[in-house]
């Protein structure tokens, strides 16, 4: 026998139990994350309906094609497109922001309602636009996208959607807001009417086409492609989020600078609403990923960056981003398309710091979410 024999065996146990604590933790995770989200995802990949979309999108259906001057001048700035809508619910609600949790598996509403929501904050916060914006309806999209958008009247009563087919039924039809109509409220979430109209289209069984009618007084016609590192930044750079439908997963635990790992498998769909670079200090080149499953899903909060950064979003790596947009969409602004705006003024550039202690400035968004 080896006189180091005893050393090495010592070794593979030592090597076994860490394996097993590691997959016991990685566990326990995973079945909290299923009590938090109960398994709602909802993003059902269509490569054909894709390429069927971006055709009919013509000469401009990446973002480089439809906002040159963007790709342009993106000069590698830190941008925080959250704060525009945090800023904008307040506004209009009279209370912080808080995301919220779908209950169906109707991610690709949820992403391209957030996306739709940043954009137009911006453009309220630029000028454009008298009022804040109300919060689209979620249960309008996703009815939208599994059956208008592909000339369905009836998708059945199976979650998911695309994300080709959201950016498709908020370019030919439009938005539809949180608040009151003729025979139906929109102005809170409501699981079961998305449910209904996810089965029959925007509006449900029994509608008319009034919903649809009311989605067209309101296109978002600005609606491309977005293939790249260069151009998702160039886009979040001139304030235009981008929605992120694919396979890739994450941990839920955030790890420092508020970062999570990439993990498993999600069929889902979440949006893009920051980057941070590498080269300004980060510890990577990184995107701000909102998701739509509430603030508590993932933590520890005190990892959270910047101090204001909604809970329950999350930022991720550029390599793991670049592998998650094969269908992510950049949603314009409702009066400018996608023409560069220089948004990088006051607090979008960097995280609000005390100028007197350098530290960061505490946050009532963050403080409310967590119940401070």
């Amino acid at each position: 026998m080896r006189h180091d024999e005893p050393y090495r065996s010592w070794r593979i146990v030592a090597a076994a139990v860490l394996l097993f604590i590691a997959a016991v933790i990685a566990a326990r995770s995973w079945v909290t994350l299923e009590q938090n989200v109960g398994g709602r995802f909802g993003y059902t990949p269509d490569p054909e309906g894709a390429r069927a979309f971006l055709a009919e999108l013509g000469d401009e259906r990446f973002f480089s094609q439809a906002a040159p001057e963007a790709m342009q001048k993106a000069a590698g700035r830190d941008t925080f497109l959250y704060r525009a809508m945090q800023r904008a619910h307040q506004a209009r609600y009279g209370k912080p922001f808080v995301v919220g949790k779908q209950l169906n598996g109707s991610c690709v509403a949820w992403g391209a309602m957030h996306a739709v929501w940043i954009a137009e904050a911006i453009d309220w916060e630029l000028g454009k636009a008298s009022e804040p914006p109300l919060a689209p309806s979620t249960e309008a999209i996703y009815g939208g996208s599994r059956c208008e958008a592909r000339g369905k009247t009836f998708a059945g009563w199976s979650d998911g959607s695309t994300g080709f087919a959201a950016a498709k039924w908020l370019r030919e039809w439009g938005v539809v807001y949180r608040k009151q109509y003729a025979g139906v409220d929109l102005t809170t979430y409501d699981a079961k009417l998305e449910k209904d109209w996810g089965a029959y289209g925007c509006g449900g069984q029994a509608d008319g086409g009034k919903m649809d009618a009311e989605a067209k007084r309101h296109p978002c016609r600005h609606v491309v492609a977005v293939r790249n590192w260069a151009e998702l930044t160039a886009a979040i750079e001139a304030g235009f989020p981008v929605t992120l439908a694919s396979s890739q997963g994450f941990s839920s635990t955030l790890g420092p600078s508020g970062i999570a790992e990439a993990q498993g498998t999600w069929m889902h769909q979440m949006v893009a609403v920051g980057v941070r670079y590498k080269a300004n200090g980060a510890p990577d080149d990184l995107i701000a990923i909102l998701n739509s499953w509430g603030p508590n899903w993932i933590g520890p909060q005190t990892n959270r960056y910047p101090d204001d950064f909604p809970a329950g979003a999350f930022w991720a790596r550029r390599r793991v981003v670049e592998g998650m947009l094969g269908d992510a969409w950049a949603i314009g602004s409702v009066e400018t398309g996608f023409k560069w705006r220089d948004i990088h003024h006051g607090d979008w550039l960097a995280p609000a710091v005390d100028t007197l202690t350098r530290l960061p400035i505490r946050n009532p968004f963050l403080d409310f979410q967590l119940g401070l």
